[in-house]
C-alpha cells in the first residue's frame, strides 16, 4: 500500500503523520510519501530575484516545512520519500494521489466552524472533491 500524506508544517500535518505511524497494524507495511505544496511566487517578484533564488526559496520552505516530520519519521523508525510541488495546494494533493500510484491520501484537518471551507479547510475539501483515491481526514 502506497500512502501519501500531506505535510505542511502545521499541527494538523503533524497529525496526519501521527496517525499513520501510530497505527502499524494498518499502516505499518505501507511505503510512506510525504507532500507539501508550496504557494508560487508571484510572477513579478519571481522574475525580479531569478530562478536560482526562487528554487533555493522553495526548497528552504520545503525543509522547514518536513523538518518535523522527518524527526517523527526517524524515531519511529520509517521513512518516507517527499514531493515538492508548487502550486495550490487541494489540486496537487489530489493530482499527485492519482498520478502518482498512491492508495490512500492522509490529511490533516483544522476541525472548527460549521461550513464545510471552515470545518475541513479548503484544501481537504478541493482534495475530497478532485482526488479519485480515498482520503482520510484526521481531525
Amino acid at each position: 500500500m502506497k500512502i501519501l500524506i500531506a505535510v505542511d508544517g502545521s499541527t494538523f500535518g503533524a497529525k496526519a503523520l501521527d496517525y499513520a505511524l501510530g497505527n502499524p497494524a494498518m499502516f505499518g507495511q505501507a511505503t510512506l510519501t510525504l507532500i507539501h505544496v508550496a504557494q508560487p511566487l508571484p510572477p513579478r517578484a519571481a522574475a525580479a530575484v531569478g530562478a536560482e533564488i526562487v528554487a533555493a526559496q522553495y526548497a528552504h520552505e520545503h525543509d522547514e516545512a518536513l523538518r518535523a516530520a522527518r524527526d517523527r519519521l526517524k524515531a519511529a523508525g520509517r521513512s518516507a520519500a517527499e514531493v515538492l510541488k508548487i502550486g495550490h495546494p487541494g489540486t496537487l494533493v489530489a493530482q499527485e494521489a492519482d498520478m502518482g500510484g498512491h492508495d490512500l491520501v492522509v490529511m490533516g484537518s483544522h476541525g472548527h466552524g460549521a461550513l464545510v471551507g471552515l470545518l475541513l479547510g479548503s484544501t481537504v475539501s478541493k482534495v475530497l472533491a478532485t482526488s479519485k483515491k480515498p482520503v482520510l481526514v484526521v481531525r
